[in-house]
């Protein structure tokens, strides 16, 4: 029986890791699986938001540059979403393999305890006599030799509960992966069928992307005149900033000679309390909020090219974020307003002053502040103008290292 025990203890010890294992392993599948899940509802958040930007733009009933830059992100997004759903297609193939073999483990295991069950219960009919159990310790040549034929057969009784209870245990645990198994290749099956319903959908996005290129190619001397119109409004948006921002240079300076405490910094000559806050703006690189709570760029920064007409770039001093109709833009942070604006084709501007850091918010209807206020991060400073004829609500966002233009999106936490 020492090997037999032995061999019990074995696999009563390989169950309980295995079954600590699997619970440690469990967890960790859940996180991973939590992970991947809420990576899915957000693009699929993103592509419900964008199809609400779709639609309002649709009621114009005019195919404009901003229902392609929309259906561009939608086709991006559609991509991003079938990526995902393949992501955790990819985890439960993972999942359901390692059940199998967790499975075929088990059954082995059950196998061989039912088998030495078999045997020890066969053993035990065979000595069932009480007589002879009690002539062979009654036969010992002493009492210790007694003794412990007296604990053979009651450690031979426990010997045979706990194999019956590791036969139990093992069962259990043989039923949970096979239930595990079965939901994760259902919970497969469904994904499948989702990923091929996102396939289908993004094939159609795709097609009535190009049909709207195609429309709006025969408009190649209107979309010329807007990109025109476009051009000259940024060139004088730039620069009356750049007036504004020699103004500031020149009012600080001033001000530098009347204080003794000012620092130079650049070409910005800074109290104690804006180097304080510029230091703080620069630490939060890549951590700032959003201008507006909900967005889709629709024109990034730099040159690019333009989406529908052939060897033309843009280029963009900031970026344009389409938002939904009566969005409010918001202070990214804290700073004091230096600028309330009105540019044409950029109906009215925010410029807030952050040290030597500018925000400025561009394509507002109603502002909410006035020049001098302190601002706090996140506060409202106006409406966002919307387009009537295109259904567009589109916000310009910039931002300014004293005379140097930053990329925003370096700078604003990643969506």
């Amino acid at each position: 029986m020492t090997s037999g025990s032995a061999y019990i203890a074995g696999i009563r010890s390989a169950i309980i890791l295995f079954l600590l294992i699997s619970g440690i392993a469990a967890l960790g599948q859940t996180k991973e699986r939590t992970q991947l899940e809420d990576q899915k509802k957000k693009i699929e958040q993103e592509i419900s938001y964008n199809n609400q930007l779709l639609e309002e733009t649709r009621k114009s009933k005019k195919s404009s540059l901003n229902e392609l830059v929309l259906l561009d992100k939608q086709v991006e997004k559609r991509e991003q979403l079938i990526t995902a759903i393949n992501r955790e297609i990819r985890y439960f193939e993972k999942q359901i393999r390692q059940n199998n073999d967790s499975i075929r483990k088990l059954k082995s295991d059950l196998k061989k305890l039912k088998e030495e069950y078999a045997r020890m219960i066969y053993h035990a009919y065979k000595n069932r006599n009480i007589y002879n159990r009690l002539m062979f310790i009654f036969s010992a040549e002493d009492f210790n030799q007694a003794y412990r034929r007296l604990k053979y057969f009651q450690q031979y009784s426990s010997y045979r509960k706990t194999q019956a209870n590791l036969i139990l245990m093992t069962q259990k645990a043989l039923s949970v992966k096979t239930e595990e198994l079965s939901l994760q290749k259902k919970q497969k099956e469904e994904l499948l069928q989702d990923q091929e319903e996102e396939i289908n959908q993004l094939s159609k996005e795709k097609n009535l992307k190009n049909k709207t290129i195609n429309l709006l190619s025969r408009k190649e001397k209107e979309l010329k005149k807007e990109l025109a119109d476009k051009q000259k409004a940024a060139a004088n948006l730039q620069e009356a900033i750049e007036a504004i921002i020699a103004e500031e240079i020149r009012l600080a300076k001033e001000k530098a000679k009347r204080e003794a405490n000012m620092t130079k910094k650049e070409d910005m000559s800074l109290t104690p309390a804006e180097l304080e806050l510029s230091s703080s703006f620069e630490e939060n690189r890549g951590k700032l909020p959003w201008p507006t709570d909900k967005g889709v760029v629709s024109s990034r920064f730099g040159k690019h090219d333009h989406p529908v007409l052939k060897r033309v770039q843009v280029n963009n001093n900031g970026i344009d974020i389409v938002t939904s109709r009566g969005t409010s833009a918001r202070a990214i942070f804290d700073g004091t307003v230096t600028r309330v604006i009105s540019i044409p084709s950029y109906h009215n501007g925010v410029i807030i002053r952050h040290g030597e850091y500018l925000t400025v918010y561009l394509n507002l209807d109603k502002v909410f502040v006035s020049k001098g206020d302190k601002i706090s991060t996140l506060q409202e400073i106006g409406t966002i103008h919307t387009k009537e004829d295109e259904g567009k609500t589109e916000l310009h966002f910039e931002i300014w290292k004293s005379k140097n233009l930053q990329n925003p999106i370096n700078w604003l936490l990643p969506r």
